[in-house]
């Protein structure tokens, strides 16, 4: 089943969704099993786990061999073809970023969202250096309006304060920030 509406991978979705269908696929994508097996593994009666798999082999991602089922990993790679692919970087972060560094923020961001945390320093630091672009210089900020200003970025936004601080690019006293490093922007 190649999901190439979004009402077809809606439908897939509901079927997915099912937690017995869900468990079944797991197991028969790790290696194919037969319904005993699967009964046995699921502690599912064979009746439930006949009608979990059913619908998963109508939709192609599980196929029947002699007495086990497997994963159908043709119908698998063509959803997986079929999905869109991530949002790219906005092009709001490439402002006051040097060329070389538009590499790091499109790897590291989807839309205005930071979707990784860079491990390599040197990446972290370019994620960070954009990140204190946002705070104007000479500016104090109650550390709510931070959390504000970082949680268009992340959820986790107590961790990009605190690596800001660490790094040199925001300082705090009294309850409020404000940037004391890094490049102002455009």
């Amino acid at each position: 089943m190649a999901a190439s509406s979004d009402e077809e991978r809606t439908d897939l979705l509901r079927l997915l969704l099912n937690p017995r269908r869900l468990v079944v696929l797991g197991l028969v994508g790790v290696r194919p099993r037969t319904a005993e097996e699967l009964e046995d593994e699921t502690g599912l009666r064979r009746k439930h786990v006949l009608q979990a798999v059913a619908p998963l082999v109508t939709a192609g991602l599980v196929r029947r061999r002699g007495e086990r089922y497997e994963l159908g990993e043709d119908a698998v790679v063509a959803l997986a073809r079929d999905l869109p692919g991530p949002e790219p970087a906005d092009p709001y972060l490439f402002r006051g970023m040097l060329p070389e560094e538009h590499e790091v923020i499109a790897r590291f961001f989807e839309g205005r969202r930071l979707v990784e945390w860079p491990m390599v320093l040197s990446k972290r630091l370019v994620v960070l250096e954009r990140l204190a672009l946002e705070f104007e210089p000479g500016r104090r900020y109650p550390e709510r309006e931070v959390n504000d200003v970082l949680r268009v970025f992340s959820d986790d936004y107590t961790t990009l304060r605190r690596a800001l601080i660490d790094e040199g690019l925001l300082d705090r006293a009294g309850g409020e920030y404000w940037r004391s490093g890094g490049r102002v922007g455009e």
